[in-house]
């Protein structure tokens, strides 16, 4: 390449950055582009004057970015000589063992499986960390890791016994439960728990029946613990869609009273129906995402044999926090209890006991009241530029939720447009790969626990005219 097709090429490439990005990142992701794709290994650069007014870039703007291409050894520099490219070395791999990991295993990474994006415009399933009450946080760990607190530091025994009572009395006032402390077991997150339930109440080949779409995290879960998944298609109002000869289940796992990731209410008429005709051994609810008002779409009934709910305060405060609770029958109390202790130990005691301080002041109370008028809110906001658009079939109603669902006219191919809108740096989750193989229906979920404000209609506005263009 002569040095005016090489800049020719650098203008181009460093034309088509996003804006909104800094000059000096652009720089960066234009060379690294060239280096790694496009142009040849040796390739003398033009002088940085030349790059830099060829952009109309500062000089100095320039080397920071040449600097950390040489960090990256993309560049190699001899003083007064000038700038070549380096190809990354990429050795061949060796072969891998024909048996690396489990069946279980590679069928869960065949799957839908967690992002490696877990920040940006409408990521599902994060909450807004950035108005999280951090100092009242730090307030109560400097609080509880005193001297005389070193017993915070051992193992836990069935949990925090001051936790457990605070999760008595949130699930009494937010969800019309009145359980036993013994009932409760401190878990770490949801995975946990429903790993807990898997482990506990079916064996390796037994069936569990989900709902399509379904959870892509606990249906995971199971398939890592070697059950058999059969989904059954829920539609909003119309109940669900029960195969003609239906296998016997020993699980049942339902959403709680806000399904996810279709983002609407349930129906605990539905889900009796269908418990009623899979007679499954357990139900396992998940209450992923809740308001004050919604308990009477819950199925669970904390007096019942075979009933269990699954909560997590990850989705309520913020996803590193990692602490959950399982609601189990009176006669399962003991016996998983003493199981959750063998198989994973129980710890955490300090975050515990921050937890329970945090909700006997009444903070996550106020919290949750607080944030959920603003999800509301920001619902609104995306529901008002998605409702129109060609080709969707409707739009989760606003709710106090930070997951929110559009649904597409088949054909169309949500996975290809979820990876157009990430080039875009719209992070979204596809509808289809976690419906059943005869569910049709494709769609996009989207959270709005990451944007609010100005911030929020600016990149609602921007997806709105990405998807105009893709779905035309």
């Amino acid at each position: 390449m002569n040095r005016e097709a090489v800049l020719h090429h650098f203008v181009d490439l460093y034309a088509h950055q996003p804006e909104r990005l800094s000059k000096q990142v652009r720089i960066e992701l234009a060379l690294r582009q060239a280096i790694t794709r496009q142009w040849p290994s040796g390739l003398r650069l033009p002088s940085h004057r030349a790059l830099a007014d060829s952009i109309g870039v500062a000089r100095q703007t320039l080397a920071l970015a040449m600097r950390t291409m040489q960090e990256e050894q993309l560049l190699t520099t001899a003083h007064g000589q000038g700038t070549w490219t380096c190809k990354p070395f990429s050795p061949t791999p060796a072969a891998p063992p024909e048996t690396a990991i489990s069946q279980r295993a590679q069928r869960v990474l065949q799957g839908p499986g967690a992002s490696m994006i877990q920040s940006g415009a409408f990521v599902p399933g994060i909450p807004d960390i950035a108005q999280f009450p951090m100092r009242k946080w730090r307030q109560l760990y400097a609080s509880v890791t005193v001297p005389q607190n070193a017993l915070l530091l051992s193992y836990s025994t069935g949990g925090y016994g001051p936790l457990k009572r605070a999760i008595k009395e949130f699930l009494e006032r937010w969800r019309n439960i009145r359980c036993d402390t013994e009932q409760i077991i401190i878990t770490d997150g949801t995975h946990n728990g429903i790993e807990l339930c898997a482990v506990a109440l079916a064996d390796v080949g037994d069936t569990v029946a989900m709902e399509s779409p379904c959870y892509w995290g606990a249906r995971n879960v199971f398939t890592a613990a070697g059950l058999d998944i059969d989904m059954v298609p829920w539609h909003p109002g119309q109940g669900h869609v029960l195969p003609n000869a239906p296998r016997k289940a020993a699980l049942a796992y339902l959403t709680g009273s806000q399904h996810y990731p279709l983002s609407v209410v349930t129906s605990a008429t539905d889900k009796q129906r269908l418990c009623d005709a899979l007679s499954p051994d357990y139900v396992v609810e998940d209450d992923y995402e809740f308001d004050r008002d919604d308990h009477t779409n819950l199925l669970f009934d904390p007096q019942s044999p075979r009933h269990l709910l699954v909560g997590s305060f990850s989705k309520m405060m913020f996803p590193g926090l990692r602490l959950g609770y399982l609601v189990v029958p009176h006669h399962l109390a003991g016996p998983m209890n003493r199981l959750r202790s063998e198989l994973f130990r129980e710890g955490r005691m300090l975050d515990q006991a921050v937890l329970a301080q945090f909700i006997f002041d009444g903070d996550l109370d106020a919290w949750c009241r607080r944030i959920q008028r603003d999800y509301l809110g920001r619902q609104q906001v995306l529901h008002d530029q998605l409702c129109s658009l060609p080709s969707v079939r409707r739009v989760s109603p606003p709710s106090n939720a930070i997951s929110l669902c559009v649904e597409f006219e088949p054909p169309v191919d949500d996975v290809q447009i979820a990876q157009a809108l990430l080039k875009e740096h719209l992070i979204v989750r596809p509808l289809s790969p976690v419906c059943a193989r005869h569910d049709p229906r494709v769609g996009l979920v989207l959270g709005v626990g990451m944007l609010s404000g100005e911030t929020l209609s600016r990149e609602a506005q921007r997806l709105r005219r990405c998807l105009e263009a893709l779905l035309r």
